[in-house]
């Protein structure tokens, strides 16, 4: 072996053991070892940075599980929204929730008006529903431009309902509950007329003058009325329970007007000594008329019932037990508010006094001695709350 093979085998010899590098060729060359490849491995893994396209190459699947677009993919960013969110939209703006305060109306009417409820009443609580929410869908249209700027995020000011949709959906949710109101009979249509023209001047004009909250007040009396004309024909025995139901339905309006804003404590005080008074009033036991009038007092009027001078007791107990549900549902909020006028509390007042109106129903027709009646008002109030955690629309305003 001469000097220039040993020099040459000296210098290409890797670092390391001598296994690693394997056995000597015959020809005397340094060996080829593997030492080089997992380098160059290396270099590319690194370069292709292989554990952070995993992880996109993961989050990418976990998105199209979830329906969600893949970052970077053009195609999917320029899918138009699913029809879930332009369902929730329509939901957000009919305040469905609160859809649930609506029926106890027409079924109080039918029990103050002395009748159970039948087609009729079925026809008077669908063209109420439909009146409710086209108040609830020309309210939006109406007040656009302002809820641009205190509630952004509505149906309207956000783009996802088109202000004509919401104008034309109040257009035919008006003409569909007058049309079922004329199914039920004159008397009701004769109800439903003044009701519809009392939700479209709330809206349009009276909503904020010092006359709204009574307008708001009319409207919810006339749909008790509603109820009772179209179940018996008339209305003047379920008059004192409409001023009940309008008394309650006044002072949460009162309160509703602040609820942006906060700052006002008198609104709440001046809800919760209503909620005091309605309370005392549908919890009292009425007195029983002369002996000579006991047949010929009007049906739902002080001192009478359906079928007796005097509710059964059963109807007794449930009116105060539904009574105390009404004033522990909404005097609670009502104090808050009292105490710390805010917006979040008055906006939490003002929900607290919408859900009352269902206990406030239940307590009107068990006062009127209609206990069957009372308690199928009553379950509405549990199957509303349990749609709002559902649609995930807990918080409801009437504004």
């Amino acid at each position: 072996m001469n000097r220039t093979t040993a020099t040459a085998r000296n210098t290409s010899a890797p670092p390391g053991p001598t296994a690693a590098a394997g056995p000597a060729r015959e020809d005397g060359a340094a060996p080829r070892t593997p030492g080089p490849r997992p380098a160059r491995e290396g270099t590319w893994a690194e370069l292709l940075r292989l554990p952070a396209l995993l992880t996109v190459a993961g989050s990418a699947l976990v998105g199209a599980a979830k329906g969600r677009p893949v970052p970077g993919d053009d195609v999917a960013s320029r899918t138009p929204r699913p029809r879930s969110g332009r369902a929730g939209a329509w939901a957000e703006l009919l305040r469905l929730p609160a859809l649930f305060t609506v029926p106890g109306d027409a079924l109080a009417g039918a029990a103050a008006a002395g009748v159970r409820p039948g087609p009729r009443t079925l026809l008077a609580i669908g063209s109420s529903v439909c009146l409710y929410e086209a108040g609830m869908a020309l309210n939006d249209w109406a007040d656009r431009a302002e809820d641009a700027v205190e509630r952004p995020h509505r149906p309207l000011p956000s783009g996802r309902i088109r202000p004509a949709a919401a104008l034309t959906a109040a257009g035919a949710l008006t003409g569909a509950g007058l049309a079922l109101a004329a199914g039920a009979g004159r008397p009701a249509l004769a109800v439903a007329a003044p009701l519809a023209a009392t939700v479209w001047a709330y809206d349009l004009a009276l909503k904020h003058t010092p006359a709204g909250p009574a307008a708001m007040a009319a409207a919810r009396g006339l749909d008790l009325l509603l109820g009772a004309a179209a179940s018996s024909g008339g209305t003047r025995a379920a008059l004192p329970s409409a001023a009940l139901l309008g008394s309650h339905t006044l002072a949460v309006t009162a309160v509703s007007r602040r609820e942006t804003t906060g700052g006002s404590a008198l609104a709440p005080l001046a809800a919760l000594a209503t909620t005091g008074v309605l309370t005392r009033l549908v919890t009292h036991r009425r007195t029983r008329p002369p002996a000579g009038r006991r047949a010929a007092a009007a049906p739902g009027l002080p001192g009478s019932s359906p079928a007796e001078g005097t509710p059964p007791r059963a109807a007794e107990a449930l009116a105060t037990a539904l009574g105390a549900a009404y004033a522990a549902t909404a005097a609670r909020p009502y104090v808050h508010a009292a105490l710390n006028p805010s917006p979040p509390l008055t906006q939490r007042a003002v929900g607290g006094g919408i859900r009352a109106t269902i206990p406030l129903q239940a307590a009107l027709a068990a006062r009127s001695g209609a206990t069957a009646t009372s308690l199928l008002v009553a379950a509405l109030a549990p199957a509303g709350r349990m749609f709002a955690r559902r649609a995930g629309m807990r918080k409801v305003s009437i504004t």
